[in-house]
């Protein structure tokens, strides 16, 4: 089993995303439903036409009925109504889940991209959890925003409708009518400013709690072990109460939206129901128009039953909003350069390298050289930035300030592929990714050949265990547990497998025992015989094997130099936990 890494519990501050931008986010998504969409579009207006031809049709047919002689002509015309009504409903329930899913797909294939482009620097923006809130519910929240504002289009559209066949059905009934709406429309309006703030603060503190809830579960033994589960369980629901607060928010909004709907439209509905009704008795209406009237009655009121729409827009709207605040993370945007390296080398150098997060400075203008086929250790107590200078060596992470460089060429301004082709590095906690174990030893290097992965793992002393395995390298991945240093061999072996002109080992060995690691190191120095390395290290061993040291503290180099040299100091023997004489 591998060790698991208790990181610290993260908040991701807020990156306020323009609601412009997440309304063009928005429209983007809904148009990647192509044809689905202009069917819903299709569907949509055929049911608004036949649904305002329905009652004028109805009345027809009902005035036919009762004066015995007049045309009849007006109930297969109904009956043809009600047939395209329920052809363009079941139009619309078909086209309504294949441009929702299309929307969804596209969004969550912009924000993996975004999130996997920012890499390291995004980890620190964004939670876990939070991240798989916003790809999961949050983008499928949003890509409903087109079916929603459609029905709701739709909805104002006949609403506007009703109104005018009430206006020509009488003057007096469709005045009647409209005196109440000004007052609807000002509920609504008060209740979508309001209710899309709601939502979205309700929306970032389910991701806040998902965010912990992953912090947990990646530090689940320890938790265990330490016997502070009802600890970890009041840390995660801490942002409890102000969910709470915001689910209540919304309800509140909703409920005084809805009482207030719910006392106007009975009385504008039986208001204009008695004055037709008055119509009627004076010949001035018939009785078919009567029913016309209450139809249209009803279908005028589908004007205040968009807050229920609104509220799903809103939603949508606020889950727009951050997933705009990923694909507008800063981090995420590095500008791919197109330089190439020259034939040979492997001479890496930074100049005045500045790292900071938030209010930390990580590394304070630091100079490091690493010259052609030589081995550079970095050492230093926990915090001092040795696995922040990797970092930005294997451009993991973009420098503040400073410049990096191999070969002469700026990493900003190598291309891609060529620098990934160039630059292996080893993690003391790598993941395997692919599906058997040959896969994960050439994950990344989709030229390497079967005989060169055996090759990197012999050099890792990973070949023994891997052969013992049920299938070998085709074992899959998922029935191979390793241990720690099992993994930390393979992740090894995998940079290797690259044959890059330079080596970066974040604490590589760390999980290997003393011999074992000077038997993978004295392997792996005959495999890459020439190339140059950068070791973190934190064994005196690895620092006395490397051709230089730079120790680093508090994020600035204190003194560089041979390991025989550097040892004479006591503060960096301290380094390694020694606290005696040189000798």
């Amino acid at each position: 089993m591998t060790a698991t890494t208790v990181r610290p519990p993260t908040e991701a501050p807020p990156v306020a995303a323009p609601p412009v931008r997440a309304d063009r986010l928005l429209v983007d998504a809904v148009r990647q439903g192509g044809w689905w969409v202009l069917l819903m579009v299709v569907a949509h207006a055929g049911v608004a036409v036949s649904t305002l031809l329905l009652p004028t049709a109805l009345a027809a047919a009902l005035d036919a009925v009762l004066a015995p002689g007049t045309s009849t002509g007006a109930l297969p015309l109904f009956a043809l109504l009600v047939v395209a009504a329920v052809g363009a409903a079941f139009l619309l329930e078909l086209a309504q889940p294949y441009a929702a899913t299309a929307a969804t797909r596209w969004l969550r294939g912009r924000l993996v991209d975004r999130v996997l482009a920012a890499g390291v620097a995004g980890r620190r923006r964004f939670d876990t959890g939070d991240l798989i809130t916003r790809l999961g519910s949050n983008t499928a929240t949003a890509a409903a925003a087109g079916s929603v504002v459609l029905s709701s289009v739709v909805g104002l559209v006949t609403s506007g409708g009703a109104i005018v066949a009430l206006f020509l059905l009488d003057p007096l009934v469709g005045g009647l009518f409209v005196v109440g709406v000004p007052i609807g429309f000002v509920v609504l309006t008060y209740f979508v400013r309001q209710s899309s703030d709601l939502y979205g603060r309700y929306q970032a503190l389910q991701g806040r709690i998902a965010g912990r809830f992953v912090d947990a579960m990646a530090g689940i033994r320890t938790i265990r072990s330490a016997g502070t589960a009802d600890r970890e369980v009041r840390r995660v629901l801490a942002p409890l109460p102000e969910l709470s607060a915001a689910g209540r928010g919304i309800w509140r909004m909703q409920g005084m939206v809805t009482w207030r709907i719910q006392v106007l439209a009975p009385f504008m509905e039986i208001g204009v129901l008695m004055l037709v009704g008055w119509l009627v008795t004076t010949g001035r209406l018939t009785p078919g128009d009567l029913v016309a009237a209450a139809a249209y009655t009803t279908l005028g009121l589908r004007f205040f039953d968009q807050g229920s729409l609104l509220i799903g827009l809103s939603r949508s709207r606020a889950a727009a909003r951050r997933a705009a605040e990923v694909l507008g993370d800063p981090d995420a945007d590095p500008k791919p350069g197109a330089s190439a390296l020259p034939d040979r080398g492997g001479e890496l150098q930074l100049r005045g390298v500045t790292v900071r997060v938030a209010e930390r400075v990580l590394l304070d203008a630091v100079d490091v050289r690493v010259p052609a086929g030589a081995v550079v250790a970095l050492v230093g107590h926990s915090g001092s930035g040795k696995s922040t200078l990797g970092a930005v060596a294997g451009r993991l992470i973009d420098p503040d300030a400073g410049s990096v460089q191999l070969d002469g060429v700026e990493l900003r301004d190598l291309d891609p592929a060529a620098l990934r082709r160039a630059i292996g590095i080893a993690f003391a906690h790598p993941v395997l990714l692919g599906t058997t174990v040959l896969d994960a030893l050439g994950y990344g290097c989709p030229d390497a050949r079967r005989a060169d992965l055996v090759a990197a793992a012999t050099a890792a002393h990973a070949d023994g265990f891997i052969r013992r395995l049920p299938g070998g390298y085709d074992t899959p991945i998922a029935d191979a547990p390793f241990s720690g240093g099992e993994a930390q061999r393979l992740g090894l072996a995998r940079a290797v497998a690259r044959r890059g002109r330079l080596l970066i080992m974040d604490d590589a060995t760390s999980s290997l025992d003393t011999v074992t690691e000077a038997q993978v190191v004295d392997a792996i120095t005959t495999a890459l015989a020439g190339r140059s390395r950068l070791v973190v290290a934190h064994r005196t061993s690895t620092a006395a094997r490397a051709d230089h040291v730079v120790w680093l503290d508090e994020g600035r180099v204190r003194r560089a130099g041979r390991h025989a040299d550097l040892w004479h100091d006591p503060a960096y023997r301290a380094v390694f936990g020694v606290t005696g004489g040189a000798g």
